[in-house]
Protein backbone atom coordinates (compact mmCIF):
# COMPACT_ATOMS: atom_id res chain seq x y z
CA UNK A 1 0.00 0.00 0.00
CA UNK A 2 1.57 3.24 -0.69
CA UNK A 3 1.46 6.28 1.66
CA UNK A 4 1.26 9.56 1.40
CA UNK A 5 2.17 12.97 2.95
CA UNK A 6 0.97 16.56 3.04
CA UNK A 7 4.51 18.12 2.11
CA UNK A 8 5.45 19.02 -1.49
CA UNK A 9 8.39 18.89 -3.04
CA UNK A 10 10.68 19.03 -5.89
CA UNK A 11 9.78 15.23 -7.71
CA UNK A 12 6.71 14.82 -5.48
CA UNK A 13 3.79 13.59 -6.98
CA UNK A 14 -0.09 15.49 -6.02
CA UNK A 15 -2.83 13.50 -6.86
CA UNK A 16 -6.17 15.90 -6.49
CA UNK A 17 -9.06 14.98 -4.16
CA UNK A 18 -12.18 14.27 -6.50
CA UNK A 19 -13.91 16.81 -4.77
CA UNK A 20 -11.37 19.77 -7.16
CA UNK A 21 -13.43 20.64 -9.75
CA UNK A 22 -11.27 22.92 -11.58
CA UNK A 23 -11.13 22.02 -15.67
CA UNK A 24 -7.42 21.28 -15.53
CA UNK A 25 -7.02 19.89 -12.45
CA UNK A 26 -10.25 17.62 -11.48
CA UNK A 27 -8.86 13.94 -11.09
CA UNK A 28 -5.02 14.87 -11.43
CA UNK A 29 -1.64 13.66 -11.03
CA UNK A 30 0.49 16.50 -11.49
CA UNK A 31 4.47 15.90 -11.16
CA UNK A 32 6.42 18.84 -9.29
CA UNK A 33 9.36 20.11 -11.44
CA UNK A 34 9.96 22.66 -8.43
CA UNK A 35 8.61 23.46 -5.27
CA UNK A 36 10.48 26.45 -3.02
CA UNK A 37 10.23 29.90 -1.28
CA UNK A 38 9.16 31.36 -4.89
CA UNK A 39 6.25 29.13 -5.47
CA UNK A 40 5.91 25.78 -7.75
CA UNK A 41 5.30 24.45 -11.01
CA UNK A 42 4.87 21.18 -12.38
CA UNK A 43 3.41 19.13 -15.30
CA UNK A 44 -0.08 17.03 -15.05
CA UNK A 45 0.28 13.42 -16.06
CA UNK A 46 -2.71 11.90 -16.44
CA UNK A 47 -4.46 14.28 -19.53
CA UNK A 48 -2.96 13.05 -22.77
CA UNK A 49 -4.52 14.99 -25.82
CA UNK A 50 -5.33 13.06 -29.04
CA UNK A 51 -2.77 15.21 -31.30
CA UNK A 52 0.79 13.93 -32.63
CA UNK A 53 3.82 15.89 -32.17
CA UNK A 54 4.49 16.35 -36.26
CA UNK A 55 1.01 18.01 -36.61
CA UNK A 56 1.51 20.79 -33.79
CA UNK A 57 5.56 21.57 -35.08
CA UNK A 58 6.35 22.32 -38.16
CA UNK A 59 9.22 19.83 -39.50
CA UNK A 60 8.78 17.52 -36.68
CA UNK A 61 9.49 14.03 -37.37
CA UNK A 62 6.28 11.44 -37.04
CA UNK A 63 6.01 9.39 -33.93
CA UNK A 64 3.99 7.52 -31.59
CA UNK A 65 5.70 10.07 -28.40
CA UNK A 66 2.22 10.53 -26.37
CA UNK A 67 1.30 14.50 -25.81
CA UNK A 68 -0.26 15.65 -22.46
CA UNK A 69 -2.22 18.91 -21.63
CA UNK A 70 0.25 19.83 -19.11
CA UNK A 71 -1.45 22.92 -17.11
CA UNK A 72 -2.98 25.89 -17.92
CA UNK A 73 -0.23 28.07 -17.94
CA UNK A 74 1.77 29.30 -21.51
CA UNK A 75 -0.34 26.54 -23.23
CA UNK A 76 1.49 27.62 -26.51
CA UNK A 77 4.58 26.24 -25.08
CA UNK A 78 5.96 22.23 -25.38
CA UNK A 79 7.47 21.27 -22.22
CA UNK A 80 9.11 17.72 -21.73
CA UNK A 81 10.26 15.05 -19.55
CA UNK A 82 12.08 12.22 -20.19
CA UNK A 83 14.36 9.43 -19.24
CA UNK A 84 16.92 10.42 -21.31
CA UNK A 85 20.73 11.36 -19.34
CA UNK A 86 22.29 11.74 -22.55
CA UNK A 87 20.34 14.86 -23.67
CA UNK A 88 22.14 18.38 -23.19
CA UNK A 89 21.06 21.11 -21.35
CA UNK A 90 18.52 19.06 -19.20
CA UNK A 91 17.75 19.11 -15.60
CA UNK A 92 17.44 16.36 -13.58
CA UNK A 93 14.34 16.74 -11.42
CA UNK A 94 15.01 12.91 -9.69
CA UNK A 95 16.55 10.34 -10.32
CA UNK A 96 16.15 9.06 -13.73
CA UNK A 97 13.77 11.96 -14.81
CA UNK A 98 14.59 14.90 -16.58
CA UNK A 99 13.30 18.17 -17.89
CA UNK A 100 13.70 19.49 -21.13
CA UNK A 101 17.22 19.33 -23.07
CA UNK A 102 18.17 20.09 -26.69
CA UNK A 103 15.06 19.93 -28.89
CA UNK A 104 17.69 19.51 -32.09
CA UNK A 105 19.13 16.26 -30.23
CA UNK A 106 15.86 14.99 -29.00
CA UNK A 107 14.70 15.60 -32.89
CA UNK A 108 17.66 13.54 -34.16
CA UNK A 109 17.14 11.19 -32.06
CA UNK A 110 13.63 10.25 -33.25
CA UNK A 111 14.15 10.35 -36.65
CA UNK A 112 16.94 7.66 -36.22
CA UNK A 113 14.24 6.01 -33.73
CA UNK A 114 16.77 5.59 -30.67
CA UNK A 115 13.93 7.09 -28.42
CA UNK A 116 10.95 5.32 -27.45
CA UNK A 117 7.73 6.48 -26.35
CA UNK A 118 7.72 5.42 -22.95
CA UNK A 119 10.84 7.21 -22.48
CA UNK A 120 9.50 10.85 -22.95
CA UNK A 121 6.37 12.88 -22.97
CA UNK A 122 5.81 16.15 -24.42
CA UNK A 123 2.88 18.61 -22.18
CA UNK A 124 1.27 21.89 -23.58
CA UNK A 125 1.54 24.55 -20.96
CA UNK A 126 2.32 23.57 -17.24
CA UNK A 127 0.83 23.82 -14.07
CA UNK A 128 2.52 27.00 -11.42
CA UNK A 129 1.17 27.84 -7.86
CA UNK A 130 2.21 31.31 -6.34
CA UNK A 131 4.60 31.50 -3.11
CA UNK A 132 2.68 29.25 -0.17
CA UNK A 133 -0.44 28.56 -2.55
CA UNK A 134 0.19 25.22 -2.84
CA UNK A 135 0.85 24.47 1.20
CA UNK A 136 -2.46 26.24 1.45
CA UNK A 137 -3.83 23.85 -1.02
CA UNK A 138 -2.32 20.93 1.12
CA UNK A 139 -3.59 22.39 4.11
CA UNK A 140 -7.17 22.56 2.41
CA UNK A 141 -6.69 18.98 1.83
CA UNK A 142 -7.00 19.49 -1.84
CA UNK A 143 -3.74 17.44 -2.53
CA UNK A 144 -2.10 14.44 -1.70
CA UNK A 145 1.53 14.36 -1.90
CA UNK A 146 3.42 10.83 -3.09
CA UNK A 147 6.82 10.09 -4.35
CA UNK A 148 7.58 9.67 -7.97
CA UNK A 149 9.12 7.08 -9.94
CA UNK A 150 10.18 6.45 -13.53
CA UNK A 151 7.55 3.77 -13.71
CA UNK A 152 4.70 6.19 -11.72
CA UNK A 153 5.46 9.04 -13.98
CA UNK A 154 6.12 7.31 -17.58
CA UNK A 155 2.95 5.15 -17.04
CA UNK A 156 1.32 3.26 -19.98
CA UNK A 157 -1.83 4.27 -18.76
CA UNK A 158 -1.89 7.13 -17.78
CA UNK A 159 -5.75 8.05 -18.05
CA UNK A 160 -5.89 5.32 -15.34
CA UNK A 161 -3.40 6.86 -12.92
CA UNK A 162 -5.55 8.83 -10.78
CA UNK A 163 -7.33 6.39 -9.54
CA UNK A 164 -5.19 3.98 -9.51
CA UNK A 165 -3.05 5.95 -6.97
CA UNK A 166 -6.05 6.26 -4.89
CA UNK A 167 -7.08 2.22 -5.02
CA UNK A 168 -3.52 2.04 -3.93
CA UNK A 169 -3.93 4.17 -0.84
CA UNK A 170 -5.86 1.89 0.70
CA UNK A 171 -9.96 1.59 1.16
CA UNK A 172 -9.88 5.36 2.26
CA UNK A 173 -9.28 6.61 -1.04
CA UNK A 174 -10.41 3.69 -2.87
CA UNK A 175 -13.91 5.17 -1.97
CA UNK A 176 -12.49 8.20 -3.95
CA UNK A 177 -11.85 6.71 -7.10
CA UNK A 178 -14.87 5.43 -7.96
CA UNK A 179 -16.97 8.28 -6.90
CA UNK A 180 -18.18 9.83 -9.96
CA UNK A 181 -17.50 13.40 -10.69
CA UNK A 182 -21.43 14.81 -10.72
CA UNK A 183 -22.27 12.79 -6.76
CA UNK A 184 -25.81 13.52 -8.29
CA UNK A 185 -25.40 11.19 -10.88
CA UNK A 186 -24.79 8.44 -8.18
Amino acid sequence: MLTYSKIAAKGKLLISEPALLDDYFERSVVLLADHNEDGSFGVILNKPINIKLNEMIVNFPSSNIQVFMGGPVKTDNLYILHTLKQIEDSLEIIKGIYWGGNIDQIKELIIKKKIKPDTIHFYLGYSSWQPDQLNRELEENAWLVLNATVKTVFNPQPKEMWSDFLKNLGSKYAIWANQPIDPMLN
